[in-house]
Order: C-alpha cells, then sequence, then structure tokens
C-alpha cells in the first residue's frame, strides 16, 4: 500500500508566522505609507483567516479608516500588498532568519528513505513555501518530495478541505493512505473534514487551540537530543521522536 506524508509550511516547517509573515507585513504597511501595523497579538487573531490576502481584507473590512479602496480597485491593491508582502518574506527566509522546527528534516527524509511521497500543503503563496522548504530540508531532499500546493490553487482555503483534497488527488492516494503534519486548529480542520489523519505539533500562536481529532498533539517532532513532550492524546513518539512508525500508528488508529 502507498503512503504519503503531508505538511502545512508555516508553523510546521518552522514557525514562520511571528517572525516571517507579520515583519513582512509590517514592512509593506510601513513602506506603503498606509499608517498602520500589526501587533503580534492582532496577528494572532488574524490567523484565524485562512491566507494572507484574505486576512488583510479582513483586517480592512473591520478597520474601514485604513480603506485602500472599494471592488476592483481593492482587489488590485490586496494583490499588490501580497505580492510585496511575499516578496519581502522571501527575503527574509533567505536571509536565514527562520531554522526549522526540530525534526522535521529529520523525519521527511526518513519518510522519503521509507518510499513515502512527501508534499506540502499550505494557504501560503507558493513562493513563500518554496522559500522555507528549501531553507529547512536543502534542494537535494526538495528534489525528493512530490510536489507543493499552495496559495491560490483552490478556492477555499483551511479550513476547507479543498488543498488536502487536491493534494491526495495529484499523489494518487486515498484517505487511509496519507498522514498529515497540522500547527493549528484551522489547519486539524481541514484535514479532518478530508477524512485524513494528522498529527499536529503546536507552533507559537497555536498552543492554546483545540486539536480534538488528532492523532496525537506534540510540542514538535523532536530530535534524539531534543526530544519532543506529548501534550494531547496517545504517545506516538519512538524515544521523544515522531518517527515514521509514529506515522504508521497514527494511520491504523485512525483507520479503526
Amino acid at each position: 500500500m502507498s503512503r504519503a506524508l503531508i505538511l502545512d509550511c508555516d508553523g510546521v516547517l518552522a514557525d514562520t508566522e511571528l517572525d516571517g509573515h507579520l515583519v513582512a507585513f509590517n514592512k509593506v504597511f510601513a513602506d506603503a505609507g498606509t499608517g498602520f501595523t500589526w501587533s503580534a497579538e492582532e496577528y494572532g487573531d488574524l490567523l484565524k483567516i485562512g491566507g494572507g490576502k484574505e486576512r488583510l481584507r479582513h483586517y480592512l473590512s473591520l478597520h474601514p479608516e485604513h480603506a485602500l479602496g472599494e471592488g476592483d480597485e481593492l482587489d488590485a491593491r490586496i494583490a499588490e500588498f501580497h505580492k510585496a508582502k511575499s516578496a519581502a518574506y522571501v527575503e527574509i527566509v533567505e536571509a536565514g532568519k527562520l531554522p526549522g522546527r526540530p525534526g522535521v528534516k529529520r523525519l521527511i527524509e526518513s519518510a522519503l528513505d521509507a518510499g513515502w511521497q512527501v508534499a506540502v500543503a499550505s494557504t501560503s503563496a507558493v513562493g513563500s513555501v518554496e522559500a522555507v522548504l528549501k531553507a529547512v530540508v536543502g534542494d537535494e531532499t526538495r528534489a525528493r518530495m512530490a510536489g507543493v500546493f499552495a496559495g491560490d490553487m483552490v478556492k477555499a482555503k483551511k479550513p476547507a478541505p479543498d488543498i488536502y483534497l487536491m493534494a491526495l488527488e495529484h499523489l494518487g492516494v486515498g484517505k487511509d493512505e496519507a498522514v498529515v503534519i497540522e500547527d493549528s486548529e484551522a489547519g486539524a480542520k481541514a484535514a479532518e473534514a478530508a477524512g485524513l489523519a494528522h498529527v499536529v505539533t503546536v507552533s507559537h500562536y497555536t498552543t492554546n487551540d483545540p486539536f480534538p481529532a488528532a492523532s496525537t498533539v506534540v510540542t514538535y517532532l523532536g530530535e534524539a537530543d531534543d526530544p519532543a513532550t506529548t501534550l494531547a492524546g496517545p504517545d506516538l513518539t519512538h524515544d521523544g521522536i515522531i518517527t515514521v512508525e509514529s506515522l504508521e500508528q497514527a494511520l491504523a488508529a485512525h483507520q479503526n
């Protein structure tokens, strides 16, 4: 039976939101002279909205005093801001300011060595995801992976299941053959709605999110010298490490 490991990007590959996306958004806002910035707390609330363009649109709907236009003009300005934000974000990543989370590179390489297909499914722009992925796993491991499904490839973003359903279709695997790694409530809901087993590794903004359907919830994926702690659900770690065997256990439990 084929197997697939599908990882979210932000918060899973690296803890990107606080030190990456938020910094990039605020740089763009300042460069454009908007007169507003997002605080860390404010951005945490906005993360409940899937997608950067959608977050900005939601914020502007709550703050008409910062109007960027209406109708097609607003759509164009939001797209312009998001494109600039993505470029600023890639610069942050390429500067080496966002290290990979413990255990991510190890688990991806272990899964590939075991014959699993490995892909990333994210609501972020494709360029942003590729930059993080290459920074975390390197070009050689990226070349072994099955693909990146991201950005505007689907109409409905997480917590809708669309991006995961697209990944399943492209990878040619069934719902009982794939495990997702997520870090947020919205992402976990998307995996659940797609009928997928999911392991949650909490990040800066998601430590208090609920994950009722997760196979297990851990602090991170773990390394031999930096073991993870299980926060909720069964302990699927092996000496504090989420392994390929852990993923098989999650699949087996999900199928029962």
